[in-house]
């Protein structure tokens, strides 16, 4: 669900740990780094990248390799050297995806490792692990400004063992069994306006990764798969589907949002969900869809689009970040709302701070959400970007202290 996909351990980490454990499994293993960074800006896109990470799916669902996307948005790509050949020829698409761009052109010109960097990982295991520990580095520091003022066990990466597909059936059948009751957390969206209290409009439902990972997996890291996580997810909604349609359950009282992979809404499940749920409380629910879910299957998505509106639910384009949001056209992919992850880049010049403004302006100030507000800075410059929509840990604060105050008095009284 919502909440915890959008914080599993960086890449960088991930990639990091992956070449430790391959220490004693060097021998026929080597590694293409490819520099998407490289390229001119509107040809790496976020939708350019996603495109370019799927061209090794095949080798990768065939556990002949594991791909990693740096927050860099360059890729490395380890392997086995029996795929060769299979990794040659994703690497021809990628050159035709990107033919157009110079970074090919000083490629075809003789300059070596303009576009990739062998590694054969035997050979060159000390330059792969001294080459992630600087990509570690890099990513943390680019982090610390979010990250400044915040302590405790939020901010430890998880650990534990790294989820396979044998790990991944065994929790997926815990999960059937489990009771996801006390695992179910609502966050608030709330209407923030100047020197004013927040005013809720709808809340998100979801179940907490980490304390469904706390309750039910405390010795795995589900999240060290990109792709196996992604299962996860989805068979953890088909559980949260069949929890909220429960006669007993009362989560689905006032307006709310879940957030969904576009596969799910494609299950028997979803339409379970939809025949339980009367015609009128399906205009008071809004489906969260993850960026890169839905531009993996642009086709899927119009689908469910069509399907769910159709139906009366709300679609929101969640995982958008500053740098994504203007490629974004809300309007012609058909979605009611965006949701936009607060990252205190956002302000670091005035000419970004322009081009988020446009783009929140093409959006549609009253249908773009800013969410992971942690603090007070996040609300100011939401506002100063014309935003009125806000969520994330200061707004559910905000809201603790005003029903805290409420309570105040009537408490004293019944003393």
């Amino acid at each position: 669900m919502a909440e915890n996909r959008n914080q599993p351990m960086s890449q960088e980490a991930l990639l990091l740990d992956y070449l430790q454990r391959l220490d004693k499994h060097r021998a026929g293993r080597k590694a293409v780094y490819i520099h998407l960074s490289g390229l001119l800006p509107h040809n790496r896109r976020d939708h350019h990248i996603r495109l370019a990470a799927n061209t090794f799916e095949t080798l990768v669902k065939a556990l002949h390799g594991q791909i990693f996307v740096l927050s860099n948005t360059d890729l490395l790509f380890l392997f086995k050297v029996a795929v060769s050949a299979e990794v040659e020829a994703a690497l021809v698409k990628l050159r035709f995806l990107f033919g157009d761009d110079p970074l090919l052109a000083d490629e075809m010109a003789g300059r070596q490792g303009a576009f990739v960097t062998w590694y054969d990982v035997d050979k060159n295991y000390d330059d792969l692990i001294q080459l992630a520990r600087k990509l570690v580095a890099e990513q943390e520091r680019r982090r610390a400004p979010t990250n400044a003022g915040k302590t405790g066990p939020a901010q430890r990466r998880p650990g534990g063992e790294p989820l396979n597909p044998r790990l991944l059936a065994k929790l997926e059948d815990a999960l059937c069994r489990a009771d996801l009751t006390n695992l179910l957390r609502r966050q608030s969206v709330c209407v923030v306006l100047p020197n004013q209290l927040p005013q809720p409009i709808f809340s998100e439902v979801f179940v907490s990764i980490s304390d469904l990972r706390a309750t039910i997996a405390p010795t795995l890291n589900v999240a060290a798969d990109p792709w196996l996580f992604q299962h996860l997810t989805e068979t953890l909604d088909r559980r949260v589907l069949a929890l909220l349609v429960k006669n007993d359950d009362r989560t689905l009282s006032g307006d709310i949002s879940i957030n969904l992979n576009v596969a799910t809404l494609l299950s028997p499940e979803f339409l379970a969900f939809d025949d339980n749920i009367s015609a009128s409380m399906r205009g008071t629910v809004v489906l969260e869809l993850q960026k890169t879910d839905l531009y993996a299957d642009l086709g899927a998505y119009m689908f469910v689009r069509d399907f769910t509106h159709e139906r009366g639910y709300r679609l929101c384009i969640d995982g958008l970040n500053h740098l994504t949001l203007p490629f974004v056209d809300r309007e012609r992919l058909g979605a009611d709302m965006v949701k936009i992850v607060w990252d205190a880049d956002m302000a670091r010049n005035e000419t970004l701070v322009a081009q988020l403004t446009e783009a929140v302006k093409r959006s549609g100030p009253a249908r773009t959400i800013l969410c992971r507000c942690d603090d007070a800075r996040a609300i100011e410059f939401g506002q100063r970007l014309g935003l009125t929509l806000f969520q994330g840990r200061h707004i559910e604060n905000v809201l603790a202290a005003e029903r805290a105050r409420k309570a105040g008095p009537l408490a004293a009284r019944r003393r």
